[in-house]
């Protein structure tokens, strides 16, 4: 979190919003347990270091968070599928800080979802 404050995503209904953590709580409890970071041009999970490429994986939902303040507050998070089962969730920067190893990862990767929690 930038500058310390919460980032926040309004809910499917534009009603409410909630803490990235809260979002993050809600789908390992989902069932994505894993966390991945990307590598050599796929994903890497982090508990098994078991290696996807693109074409193994599947977004099943993403969220935004945008800072109400601070553009620096933004980030994006992803809810991905395996085409082995993992399930797990990948983190990145949104906007003009965003990971441009993680873009290229996912570019080729279908999204199946917008909102997974």
């Amino acid at each position: 979190m930038a500058g310390g404050r919460a980032l926040t995503f309004s809910l499917r209904d534009g009603s409410s919003e909630e803490p990235l953590e809260r979002v993050i709580d809600k789908l390992t409890r989902r069932g994505y347990t894993e966390h991945f970071r990307a590598v050599d041009g796929g994903l890497e999970a982090l508990g098994t270091g078991e290696r996807f490429a693109p074409s193994d994986l599947v977004i099943r939902g993403y969220y935004r968070f945008e800072g109400t303040s601070d553009p620096d507050d933004m980030a994006i998070v992803y809810a991905i599928e395996t085409t082995r089962g993992v399930r797990g969730i990948l983190v990145d920067a949104f906007g003009v800080y965003s990971d441009p190893t993680i873009s290229a990862v996912l570019r080729n990767v279908p999204i199946l979802g917008k909102t997974a929690a």
